[in-house]
């Protein structure tokens, strides 16, 4: 055997498997690094980002049925048929997709427990949320302070877990992009490590036989050749529209959640400061909701008047926002907030300054010209933007992940044939020593 390897022949026989193996290697780790992240592309489209979805309703559905609770409660014992349906269908939505996410069992264990924090503690909320329905009914005080508990325990506890839970999800949707956008290093080196072992197999040839080509070794070369710039392009091309889905779509999505969020919890605690009538007070003697509403007020905008202040959410949802289709619902919920602090502003007057509470209450909850009706023009932006951003995020995506398409397949058939093509080129020089 060792007498062999010293021959022409069975430098030839050495060289042919040589080559065949590398081609096979390169072809196998190619298809293996692609499928796995075509897997990872699949994920983000289908499997993370639907949960990251999921995840932020059930965020927004909790913090839509607290603010409706308390639009409900200073409606008085008689509360509006709209306004019940509106808290039962959040309530109803947040419980399903909770279902749904236990179901899913893919979470990582934080996520595993904000769910079981959730299914937990609503029960609990909706049981006090209907207590301070039926003493408010029989014109009982005690249903505020019922109201105000059960707000608290939404802020403290639903609301915090809920967001853990969100956090969890997008955390993965963000684990899922970074393996899908991964550049194969494996396959590529490989790929370079068969070029270059063509070409010193061809150039050997030529240096032996003064032959400048040889069939099977060329049509080798040229199938590995394919599937490497197919690698490279194909990725490029992925990654691409990945990175665009991300940037264009999934942080748009984000900031426009946290923009939706904080809108809820500003009109909540807007509501409950008429719930409380300043019996919930700060450390420095200031009412704790109204606070609470301003400081929201400043995360959620910034300012009193003129455009989003630069870092405030709705400053980052439209810098985010890369055409006007995006940026047109959120420069009218900016517009709307600003129409929304300025009445909240008369409300103050009213209820602070004049003691009318009964003007003040219609000036939140009444059907016109109120701040109630300035928050649903906000919330129906926002709500448009987020449908527009998820379209923007699923076609980008979409573009991204079907480069990946064929690739793995053809990366694998290219090669065998390219290592049968090498072994066929080896063999006819073989064949000049029988």
């Amino acid at each position: 055997m060792r007498a062999a390897a010293v021959t022409e022949p069975g430098r030839l026989r050495a060289i042919g498997a040589v080559l065949a193996l590398v081609l096979v290697a390169f072809g196998a780790v190619t298809a293996w690094q692609v499928a796995t992240r075509a897997a990872a592309a699949d994920a983000v489209v289908d499997t993370s980002q639907p949960l990251s979805a999921d995840a932020a309703a059930i965020y927004r559905s909790l913090a839509d049925a607290d603010t409706t609770a308390a639009s409900g409660f200073l409606a008085g014992g008689q509360e509006p048929r709209a306004v019940r349906q509106r808290y039962e269908k959040d309530i109803a939505l947040a419980s399903r997709l909770l279902v749904k996410a236990a179901a899913a069992g893919e979470g990582s264990g934080a996520a595993r427990d904000r769910i079981a924090a959730l299914n937990e503690g609503l029960p609990r909320y909706t049981g006090l949320v209907e207590a301070a329905r039926a003493n408010n009914r029989q014109g009982l005080p005690l249903g505020g302070a019922y109201l105000r508990y059960a707000g608290d325990r939404m802020r403290e506890e639903l609301l915090p877990a809920a967001r853990g839970l969100y956090e969890a999800e997008t955390g993965r949707l963000g684990s899922d992009y970074d393996d899908a956008k991964s550049w194969p290093w494996a396959a590529l080196a490989l790929g370079v490590v068969a070029l270059g072992a063509l070409a010193r197999a061809q150039r050997r040839n030529y240096l032996r036989t003064n032959r400048v080509f040889n069939h099977g070794l060329l049509a080798a070369t040229a199938g590995t050749a394919v599937v490497l710039l197919w690698l490279v392009a194909g990725h490029a091309v992925a990654r691409s529209g990945l990175e665009g889905s991300y940037a264009h779509g999934a942080r748009s999505l984000q900031a426009l959640t946290e923009a939706r969020i904080g809108s809820l919890q500003a009109r909540g605690d807007e509501n409950l400061t008429m719930v409380a009538r300043g019996a919930v007070l700060t450390k420095n003697g200031d009412d704790q909701y109204e606070s609470n509403y301003r400081a929201g007020m400043g995360r959620l905008i910034g300012g009193e008047q003129g455009p989003a202040r630069a870092g405030s959410l709705l400053d980052r949802a439209r810098a985010l926002a890369d055409d006007a289709g995006g940026r047109a619902p959120v420069d009218a919920a900016i517009k709307d907030v600003r129409t929304w602090q300025q009445r909240h502003g008369e409300v103050r007057v009213l209820a602070d300054d004049r003691g009318d509470y009964k003007d003040a209450l219609q000036k939140v909850i009444g059907d016109k010209d109120s701040t109630g009706a300035s928050f649903d023009r906000v919330d129906t932006e926002l709500e448009r933007a987020l449908a527009y951003e998820q379209d923007e995020f699923r076609q980008a995506a979409d573009d991204g992940r079907g480069a990946f398409s064929g690739l793995a397949a053809g990366a694998a058939v290219l090669t065998v044939l390219g290592a049968a093509g090498a072994v066929a080129g080896i063999g006819r020089r073989l064949s000049e020593y029988r």
